[in-house]
Parts: structure tokens; sequence; C-alpha cells
């Protein structure tokens, strides 16, 4: 598969990713594909544990996943983050990206999804002097 992103926006998503971890243990990862069949939530828990995300050592991983041509997304995190932001976190977060969506702004959604993300990680796990980080910043894709 073709990435959907050019390497401009890629650098700008993978930027927007570090500077979202740099005040915290937490790890954020952006997936993309272009297809989704049937439940995108069940894709996006299939992806998360693909990516080996139930690995970080606070369970405070966060995934942004969207299937570009059936135009659907989610954001999980994992058992951590999710104890301590609840499903109103999740659901603001997907209306911001939604918002951003529909008025075709792509890249400018997903960066200020994964920018709020930082923001709620940041605040319940701060960074700590020993933390490294434990997943790549690289946007991954899928077919």
């Amino acid at each position: 598969m073709g990435k959907i992103l050019n390497s401009a926006e890629e650098k700008i998503l993978v930027d927007a990713i570090a500077l979202a971890e740099k005040n915290t243990s937490g790890e954020i990862r952006v997936h993309i594909e272009k297809a989704c069949q049937g439940d995108v939530l069940e894709r996006a828990k299939e992806v998360f544990e693909k990516l080996g995300m139930t690995a970080t050592e606070a369970r405070n991983g966060v995934l942004i996943y969207i299937a570009e041509e059936a135009k659907k997304f989610a954001i999980i995190g994992d058992a951590g983050i999710h104890e301590k932001v609840g499903n109103d976190f999740w659901d603001a977060s997907k209306n911001l990206l939604l918002n951003h969506f529909k008025k075709g702004e792509f890249v400018i959604g997903i960066k200020a999804a994964v920018l709020s993300c930082g923001d709620a990680l940041k605040m319940h796990f701060p960074f700590q002097q020993n933390d490294s980080n434990e997943l790549s910043n690289e946007i991954s894709y899928d077919n």
C-alpha cells in the first residue's frame, strides 16, 4: 500500500508525537490503513496488540487508529491511562479529530489529537528521570 501521508506530513506528526511524549512516560502511536472491515474499535484493539502497545510499563499507551478510505477512526488507551481519564476524555478526543476531519484538515486533526493525548498523559504520567521511549514515534501503516 502506498502511504497516505507524504514525508512532510509524516514529519509533522512524528514531531508532534515526540513533543507530546516529551514530558510524560506515556506512549502515543498513530496507525493508518486504507480499509477497516467490521467494527473500528475491534480493529483498533487488534492493531494496539500487534504494535506491542500493551508492553509499556505503566500501561499508558494511546493509539490513534485511522482507516482512511473507510472514513473510520478510533482513539484508544491502555488500562493505565483509561483508568485515569475515563470515557469522557476519549469522546472529547474523538470529537476533536472528527471536527478537523469534517473540514478536510487530516494532518491538523491528527496533530491536535496527539497533543491532546500528550497533555492527558503528562498530567497523569509525568516524565520520570529514568523514562525511555518505549515505542517508536513513527507512523505505522497497514493494508
